[in-house]
């Protein structure tokens, strides 16, 4: 028989925390463990709950995983892994929410918190272009490249046939550099310029271009001088 919640000393029981003091009182192992359900034949769901996150050290780490990867913990099965995965898409689907309310986007640091979450867990470089009306709202977003960090292959003609559909008059553009290190190469910094010039030509000027890290950011626009 499986150890569950219900089976452990009350006052260890994260659902019992939950309605006594609040959602904000529980851990991330407290939290994992109403996820599971249940533990398994020899260990309480808590245990496993540690386990999960002995495994991975932080809620940060544990978002990068996969399905495959959650299943190599011993008591972890397809069900259990799904549970922990579907959490965390509803976290990243509720960061996303906002744009519904049309986002607005006046600084580099709205950009980053916008997108980090799920830019930061890549391995590869994502290469987004945000659209913005008259008043910095997102009207729309795009993904333009996935892949190498060779930012030659990013062609500015693709952004701005996006950004025309979009109907924006201004807009911004993001990348992740998967090292966690957001300074800018010799690579990015050139295709700035040469976006900056094909935003005053066709009246649709580039705000900025935010490059994330791991827990931090580059903006251009803050650092423009340096870039010249």
């Amino acid at each position: 028989m499986n150890y569950t919640i219900k089976q452990l000393p009350k006052e260890e029981r994260p659902r019992e925390k939950m309605k006594e003091l609040g959602l904000a009182s529980l851990t991330d192992v407290e939290l994992l463990a109403i996820l599971l359900k249940s533990g398994t034949k020899n260990e309480s769901v808590k245990v496993l709950a540690t386990k999960v996150m002995l495994r991975y050290h932080t809620l940060r780490a544990l978002q990068k995983t996969s399905l495959e990867e959650l299943m190599k913990i011993k008591g972890i099965k397809e069900a259990k892994a799904m549970s922990i995965l579907c959490a965390i898409e509803l976290g990243n689907r509720l960061q996303k929410e906002p744009i519904k309310e049309k986002k607005k986007i006046e600084t580099p640091k709205d950009l980053y918190d916008y997108f980090h979450l799920d830019l930061e867990k890549e391995t590869q470089e994502h290469f987004i272009a945000v659209f913005l009306n008259t008043k910095n709202e997102i009207l729309s977003f795009k993904t333009i490249f996935i892949g190498s960090a060779n930012k030659s292959i990013v062609h500015p003609r693709d952004i701005f046939k996006e950004a025309i559909r979009s109907s924006a008059v201004k807009m911004m553009v993001l990348h992740n550099h998967p090292s966690g290190d957001p300074t800018p190469s010799k690579e990015d910094i050139n295709f700035t310029k040469r976006l900056m010039k094909a935003g005053e030509l066709m009246q649709i000027p580039l705000l900025d271009h935010v490059i994330i890290g791991m827990n931090q950011y580059y903006s251009f626009y803050d650092n423009f001088d340096e870039n010249g």
